[in-house]
């Protein structure tokens, strides 16, 4: 796998990756030093080439967050005193390709499958019977009944 690429997608853009290299790619959202897995795409090289390859992990790591340089803009329309300055650094994350190869899962490469003991089910607890409208009739309160002076 000497001249094996990628292609990846981070931060909704597609990059052409290869092992060991550096690029320069929108801001992530992963810390720095941290290693991440991107959506892998395609996969070639050596004459072999595979469109939406399952079982193949692209290892990524964060060298570090950057800021790309500095876009001045300005704006100037003639003879009306009409002048604007604006400045723009995008935010980068620096990103190293460590492998590309075959996903290994940590269940499998930790312990072979043993036979599994089966747990008993939760029994569901009896639900309450549902009331009903003519179980307790409502009455209105009565007022005392107050006597007149005649």
């Amino acid at each position: 796998m000497a001249n094996t690429y990628a292609i990846v997608k981070l931060g909704g853009k597609q990059y052409r990756v290869q092992e060991g290299e550096k690029l320069l790619v929108d801001r992530l959202a992963v810390d720095e030093n941290k290693t991440f897995h991107p959506e892998v795409l395609f996969v070639g090289g050596d004459g072999n080439s595979e469109l939406a390859p399952k079982g193949v992990e692209v290892t990524a790591k964060v060298v570090g967050h950057v800021l790309g340089k500095k876009i001045v803009i300005g704006k100037y329309k003639k003879r009306t005193g009409y002048k604007r300055h604006n400045g723009f650094r995008a935010k980068l994350s620096q990103v190293q390709i460590e492998a590309i190869g075959k996903k290994v899962t940590a269940s499998r490469a930790a312990k072979p499958r043993e036979a599994t003991e089966e747990k008993p089910r939760a029994t569901a607890k009896p639900k309450a019977p549902a009331r009903t409208a003519a179980a307790k009739p409502r009455t209105a309160a009565k007022k005392p009944e107050t006597k007149k002076a005649e």
